[in-house]
């Protein structure tokens, strides 16, 4: 068990702590302040144990970089993941990830999750100290609403998703079907597809060939056999020219 984390109640309002993190955007080092990520802004902030675990890596991480897009049209300047990992970790991460959406901040001593409260005993796993679950909304600096994880044995995941965030960013955010494209390196028309959503801030997951997603098995899941197929909300929109139709009429809907 963690030791005692402190309550909502008790950082609401309070600022965020004042330390530099040790980055290495474009694999130069550069020390990156709190001020640098929070001042004169609106930001997501969510925390987690570690890069490349279970949860973080399938749940957490994703649906935050799904909603980016959503959270930015609501207000949201910025969505930062921070974790007790060095930087190296955490752009490995990222990169792996695809979470081009997301700022992934290291904060490899601990500094700015000890100064939360947050920092946690995971020696029984062999983690040493790290990061206890939690998200929050911070205003110029200033901690506007944080959830945090009920304080109980294992790795507690019920408010502190994205889901929840925008819930109380804005109840009535719409919030986006899932996009699945079946692609194939190399191919043009998958190509065209891809910059036509990426220009639209509509994230989608790219499944290519190299997964092993053969011509045979594209047959068999969309009936088709060209590149590439794409999927919204588990309905079969086609290849590259639906999906610029349908991009067009989702922008005047």
């Amino acid at each position: 068990m963690p030791s005692t984390l402190p309550t909502p109640e008790s950082l609401q309002g309070r600022p965020v702590p004042r330390v530099n993190f040790k980055a290495r955007p474009n694999d130069q080092w550069q020390d990156v302040s709190t001020d640098e990520l929070f001042k004169g802004k609106t930001v997501v902030v969510f925390s987690l144990p570690g890069a490349f675990t279970p949860t973080c890596s399938s749940t957490h991480l994703p649906r935050y970089n799904e909603l980016a897009p959503t959270l930015r049209e609501n207000g949201v300047d910025d969505i930062v993941c921070i974790a007790v990992n060095d930087a190296f970790v955490m752009n490995q991460w990222k990169t792996g990830q695809d979470a081009g959406n997301i700022t992934l901040i290291p904060d490899g001593n601990g500094d700015f999750t000890e100064g939360m409260g947050m920092l946690v005993d995971k020696r029984d796993l062999g983690f040493g100290m790290r990061s206890w679950r939690y998200a929050m909304l911070v205003k110029d600096g200033i901690i506007d609403k944080i959830f945090i994880e009920p304080e109980r044995e294992g790795d507690p995941f019920e408010v502190s998703d994205a889901d929840t965030m925008l819930s109380y960013i804005n109840p009535n955010a719409k919030i986006p079907e899932p996009v699945v494209m079946f692609s194939r390196p190399g191919c043009p028309h998958c190509a065209r597809a891809k910059a036509a959503l990426r220009e639209n801030d509509i994230v989608f997951t790219d499944i290519s060939e190299d997964q092993k997603i053969t011509t045979s098995v594209l047959r068999g899941l969309t009936g088709r056999l060209t590149w590439p197929q794409v999927f919204v909300g588990g309905r079969l929109i086609g290849g590259a020219d639906e999906v610029l139709a349908w991009v067009a009429s989702s922008r005047e809907a």
